[in-house]
């Protein structure tokens, strides 16, 4: 099989030749920059540095789909947040002064699609598409509508918020959504074959079981009924407390770090929603042996891990081998 297929057969409930392996977040590390020749801060601006970069992912680690962008700003920036740029070793983030207060209107803009680095993100992806073409899926990432309106209101004050006005945050968390959706169908346009949907802010670590319920279940119900394509759901850390509901969601793939419990996640979410997950990006994949990361894995894959993949974005300082030893236990399955 190629990679489309594999995951094609895993998204249908079928029996593929291996276990898919792939990054449901970042996985560029500097390792693969110097494979490449193909570094920050250039490839989070320019659409063909972005490709290169991107391309890695199943050139150099032999992963079965290939992900871009390599930041969570796209959207935020588009809507006039303030970026702070990564430099040469970091990822690019959103200054903590936002465009807006919480009794504030918020506005989209007419030519959001135009603003940022949004075309030159566009471009990456219809370069991936001439270089793999139905070979390789290419992952498009989106924000979800609360991350966004996280960089919106500021993040510390989004949570007190939906403690003290919650029934101020809608307006924000629409604009949110809308922002990650008109972006998502924009990736499709321009060849991705998976929406990625990041929702870091929802994580239980930070919002209240019962405010995601309330506020979030909503906004990425309506953004993944839009994007007819497979979508996958990542939301930090563990998620027994909602995972029922992220079930609910639409999304076709749960991606699910160490730390959530995937035989809950099975048992809440029923048979055919897709378990995505792997070795813990912060400890295992960055600190640890092959040989720990192969326990690690192995240990998720019979609690039910039918796509092995970094439990979250890579750290960029992650030794090589260690994301090669990924690809090398699902080869084994």
């Amino acid at each position: 099989m190629n990679a489309k297929e594999r995951i094609m057969y895993v998204l249908n409930q079928q029996q593929p030749d291996r276990m898919p392996c792939f990054g449901a977040n970042s996985t560029v590390t500097y390792d693969q920059m110097e494979k490449v020749q193909a570094f920050w801060p250039d490839a989070h601006f320019d659409g063909e540095a972005m490709a290169k970069q991107a391309l890695a992912a199943h050139t150099v680690l032999g992963f079965d789909a290939v992900r871009v962008p390599f930041c969570q700003t796209f959207e935020a920036e588009a809507l006039g947040c303030e970026l702070k740029p990564g430099g040469t070793e970091g990822i690019p983030g959103i200054e903590p002064r936002p465009p807006y207060t919480i009794d504030d209107t918020p506005e989209f803009p007419d030519d959001f699609l135009t603003r940022g680095r949004i075309p030159e993100l566009l471009k990456a992806v219809r370069i991936l598409k001439e270089e793999v073409g139905d070979e390789v899926p290419i992952i498009g990432g989106i924000q979800g509508g609360f991350s966004i309106a996280a960089h919106l209101l500021e993040t510390v004050f989004l949570l007190k918020a939906t403690l003290r006005a919650p029934e101020k945050l809608p307006a924000f968390i629409e604009v949110g959504e809308k922002a990650g959706t008109m972006l998502g169908q924009a990736l499709l346009d321009a060849g991705a074959d998976i929406i990625s949907c990041e929702d870091m802010s929802s994580s239980p670590a930070l919002l209240t079981p019962q405010s995601y319920q309330e506020l979030v279940l909503e906004y990425q119900q309506r953004q993944f009924a839009a994007l007819s394509v497979p979508k996958i759901l990542h939301i930090c850390g563990k998620v027994d407390s909602i995972v029922e509901w992220m079930g609910q969601t639409g999304a076709d793939i749960l991606s699910l770090e160490p730390k959530a419990n995937s035989r809950i996640a099975r048992e809440k979410c029923g048979p055919n929603v897709v378990l995505m997950g792997g070795a813990d990006s912060a400890t295992t994949l960055y600190f640890k042996s092959p040989a720990d990361i192969k326990a690690e894995c192995e240990a998720l894959i019979a609690d039910g891990i039918q796509i092995l993949a970094p439990g979250c974005a890579v750290a960029p300082g992650t030794p090589l081998e260690n994301l090669l030893t990924l690809t090398e236990v699902a080869r084994a399955h």
